[in-house]
């Protein structure tokens, strides 16, 4: 069985893997660390699979190898049978020319190109979105893809996955179509990448991200909120009530600290998200990062949780252990059990979102301001989304117009008779 192991005199990691009877030993640049070590164990886990189902091509996982021209059939260069598929000994492609098989000869297989972009992409992700796109590569697209030549994945087999992820059973029933482009959106970023570098024809030309059903909003009334703050557990009334009236993301309320709270100029800061539990500077889109004003009833809501605040924890809202509420546990204990309670249908706290927005609209606010409240780039979505609900919510559709036409009442003018009267 192969081991990652490390040069003393370098400190650098190598993977140590027998082949055809032979000891191979293969150094990386990659130093010795625990993200590296997990790395390199996969690319073995790979290698050992390749060489158990009889797939394997030394030239393709390392090109660059001395090992490589003799562990393939003389009078083809090595590395091509790596980007063509061919296992040593077998003749090219009539239809592949010398100069055309060089080129695919640069593009390894995927498994190799996949680590090699992941490594170079990690740096600039945030940790839940790499653990994200490291499942998705191992469960989903390394066991399909790894040992096939980037050349030889086109746009057919792209579909043949989209259509296999489409049966995979899933929380209703099938995979439903977010989870399906989320996985596909990996493989077109490496397959991009693999076809600017090495030449090749972008896979995924002519194919589109499968359409998303419209997110349902589920606002509640004023009446409906009214009941949820007077019957929900004290200890969250306060959290519910800035909820319900800034229309904070669930990771931007729950990654508030009370250094993001400005009494002085009656502002909520929000400058960070909580992803898993730790605090991630920024947030979901650009306009995330802004101050939201306090009304009345959320500035008296935080000074109450202000003056219950436990000296050593910096969390405005804490459990009892003091860390940040978990958005999971939340759901499932006490907001979920609290709508059933009160006979309201179930639906996520998310909504509380979608209540602010509508309140503030039903209220007459300024769209432009309610905009710059919720963090939204413009007042598109505001229109788009929300104000089909605003008659809903107040009940009082039409009565501005009614109260206008009663301040000031329309004089009828009387009609001449003779204009009425059709010429003969």
């Amino acid at each position: 069985m192969g081991k990652v192991r490390t040069r003393i005199e370098s400190g650098k990691l190598f993977v140590d893997f027998r082949y055809r009877g032979q000891r191979c030993r293969e150094q990386t640049d990659f130093a010795d660390t625990p993200a590296n070590r997990r790395l390199l164990q996969g690319l073995l886990k790979r290698i050992e699979r390749a060489i158990s189902e009889g797939s394997f091509v030394y030239s393709a996982f390392f090109p660059d190898s001395p090992r490589a021209a003799l562990m393939a059939a003389p009078g083809l260069p090595p590395a091509i049978h790596g980007a063509l598929g061919t296992p040593p000994g077998v003749p090219m492609p009539a239809t592949m020319t010398s100069s055309n098989a060089t080129a695919l000869a640069a593009a390894p297989v995927f498994a190799t190109f996949a680590e090699t972009w992941y490594a170079e992409m990690t740096p600039q992700w945030r940790g839940r979105y790499r653990e994200n796109v490291r499942a998705v590569l191992d469960r989903d697209l390394l066991p399909r893809f790894g040992t096939q030549p980037l050349a030889r994945i086109g746009k057919a087999e792209v579909l043949a996955l989209r259509a296999k992820l489409a049966q995979r059973p899933g929380k209703q029933g099938t995979l439903g179509p977010a989870r399906i482009n989320k996985i596909l959106g990996v493989l077109r970023q490496i397959l991009n990448e693999a076809a600017d570098r090495f030449g090749l024809v972008p896979a995924f030309r002519g194919i589109k991200p499968l359409k998303l059903p419209r997110s349902e909003v589920q606002p509640f009334t004023l009446e409906e909120v009214q009941r949820i703050l007077a019957m929900v557990r004290p200890d969250y009334r306060h959290y519910l009530t800035v909820r319900f009236f800034t229309g904070l993301r669930t990771g931007e309320i729950n990654a508030l600290m009370w250094e993001h709270i400005d009494f002085t100029r009656s502002q909520i800061l929000v400058r960070q998200t909580l992803v898993d539990g730790e605090a991630t500077p920024g947030g979901k889109t650009l306009g995330s990062v802004r101050d939201v004003p306090m009304l009345p009833m959320v500035r008296q809501a935080l000074e109450a949780q202000f003056q219950q605040r436990r000296p050593d924890v910096s969390w405005v809202f804490a459990t009892r252990e003091g860390g940040p509420i978990d958005g999971h546990n939340f759901n499932n204990r006490i907001w979920l059990p609290l709508l059933r309670y009160l006979s309201l249908k179930p639906r996520r706290p998310y909504q509380t979102r979608h209540t602010a927005a509508t309140l503030m609209l039903a209220a007459g606010e300024n769209p432009e301001w309610i905009a710059r409240v919720l963090g939204h780039a413009n007042t598109e979505m505001l229109f788009k989304v929300y104000s089909r609900f605003v008659p809903n919510l107040t009940r009082r559709d039409g009565l501005a117009l009614a109260g206008l036409l009663e301040q000031r009442p329309l004089s009828v003018i009387p009609v001449k008779e003779d204009v009425m009267t059709p010429p003969s």
